[in-house]
């Protein structure tokens, strides 16, 4: 794979960010959650399970963790129901409470499964900080085994913004270029990436998009969590 001209320079974006995990909105509420429907609703019965489970493990009622977590009592009560699938800000505010990483929220979601069939158009959309700017995610479901699991998302940006986060996860992540042209950082080097262009890479080190050359730009991230061992 090609560097551009400035591959060894520093990459300047902002800080590095875990990856988002979470819904996109079809009517956001006024504490900004989101109603379920369809594959949401697997995703906020799972995330109902695991706050009242720690909230519980603490001791409060619903009132004590709401104040605690600057929520309104009747959001947290939808929460813990499963009425409302809650957003990425609610879900570090609640982290932060119950000192608990964010990814614990997902602990259950994904059974063991031997096929996974996501048709076109039906992947699941999640909410990301730049999701009203021109930038979409879908993840295409996820396949997990006791040694590993793989985890596809469709990402669409057809805008361009100031800076793109930096991720940093376990395991390693394949990207492969549908459309578009864009450089992509890795560390700091920059990759340019056009139509049909592949990069792998480890997912340790701070990654994602840079600058935006040809809109709109759209490829698949594969991320699999497995033993590198």
């Amino acid at each position: 794979m090609e560097r551009s001209a400035d591959a060894e320079s520093s990459v300047q974006q902002s800080p590095v960010q875990q990856s988002p995990l979470e819904q996109a909105p079809e009517a956001q509420s006024a504490d900004g959650e989101f109603p379920t429907s369809g594959l949401e609703e697997s995703l906020a019965g799972v995330i109902a399970e695991r706050v009242r489970e720690f909230r519980l493990k603490h001791g409060w009622t619903v009132g004590r963790l709401a104040e605690i977590c600057g929520l309104s009592k009747s959001m947290l009560s939808k929460i813990e129901n499963a009425q409302t699938s809650p957003s990425l800000a609610t879900l570090a505010r609640l982290s932060e409470a119950l000192a608990v990483p964010v990814t614990a929220f997902f602990r259950g979601l994904s059974e063991e499964q031997d096929v996974i069939l996501v048709k076109a158009g039906a992947g699941l959309d999640i909410q990301h900080r730049n999701s009203e700017r021109g930038h979409r995610y879908q993840t295409l479901g996820t396949m997990r085994s006791p040694q590993d699991s793989l985890e596809p998302m469709l990402v669409t940006l057809t805008a361009r913004t100031d800076a793109f986060p930096l991720y940093q996860h376990a395991g390693t992540e394949l990207i492969f270029m549908i459309t578009g042209k864009m450089e992509y950082c890795y560390g700091t080097t920059r990759y340019l990436l056009e139509a049909g262009d592949t990069l792998q890479f480890v997912g340790e080190v701070a990654h994602g998009p840079g600058e935006l050359i040809s809109l709109p730009v759209q490829f698949l991230a594969v991320k699999s969590r497995g033993s590198r061992g």
